[in-house]
C-alpha cells in the first residue's frame, strides 16, 4: 500500500512538473521543472528497487540539467532569461495540444493492438531479472540498446559544441 502511494505522489510530480515545464515561458524556470521530473523518474527507479538506474538517472540526468543551467544563462539574453520577451501564441498552443493529442491516440491504438494492458504485472512470473535489462541495454544485438546510447552521445556532444561557438564573443 505505501508502495501505491509514493507511485501516485512521484506520478502526480512528475505530470505537474512535465505540464509546467513545458507551459511556462522562462528558460530556468523550465529546466527547474525539468529537474522535478528527472527526479521524479529516479524515484520511481528506487521504488521498483532498481537502484543503480535511479542513481544512474540523478546523476546522468540531473547533471544534465545543471549543464542545461549554464548554456542558458550563456546563450540566452537577460531580457529572455527574465521573461519579457517571446510570448506563447494560442495558435502554437492549440497546435501543440493537437499534436499531443495525436500522439495519444496512437500510443492507445498500439496498445489495444498489442494487448499490453492485459499483461498481468503482478505476477512473480512477469519479473524481469537486472542482468537481462543490462543485457538489453549495452548489447549490440536486434532489440538492444547501444547503438541507441551511442547516438545520443554524439548528438548530446555535438549540442555542446554548437553551444560554445554559439556563446562565443564576436571579435570586432
Amino acid at each position: 500500500m505505501a508502495n501505491i502511494f509514493m507511485f501516485i505522489i512521484l506520478a502526480a510530480v512528475i505530470i505537474v512538473s512535465a505540464i509546467l515545464c513545458v507551459t511556462t515561458t522562462r528558460v530556468m524556470r523550465a529546466a527547474t521543472y525539468l529537474l522535478f521530473v528527472l527526479f521524479g523518474v529516479g524515484g520511481i527507479y528506487f521504488l521498483l528497487d532498481y537502484t543503480f538506474l535511479g542513481a544512474a538517472q540523478i546523476s546522468v540526468y540531473a547533471g544534465g540539467v545543471v549543464m542545461l543551467y549554464v548554456f542558458a544563462i550563456q546563450l540566452v539574453s537577460k531580457r529572455n532569461l527574465q521573461g519579457l520577451e517571446e510570448k506563447v501564441k494560442g495558435s502554437k498552443m492549440i497546435a501543440g495540444a493537437l499534436s499531443a493529442l495525436a500522439g495519444l491516440i496512437v500510443v492507445a491504438l498500439i496498445l489495444l493492438k498489442t494487448g499490453l494492458y492485459t499483461v498481468d504485472m503482478t505476477a512473480s512470473d512477469a519479473e524481469v531479472p537486472m542482468q537481462h535489462i543490462g543485457n538489453a541495454l549495452v548489447g549490440s544485438e536486434k532489440y538492444q540498446y547501444v547503438l541507441a546510447f551511442e547516438f545520443i552521445s554524439v548528438f548530446l556532444l555535438a549540442c555542446i559544441i554548437g553551444g560554445l561557438v554559439v556563446s562565443r564573443k564576436e571579435e570586432k
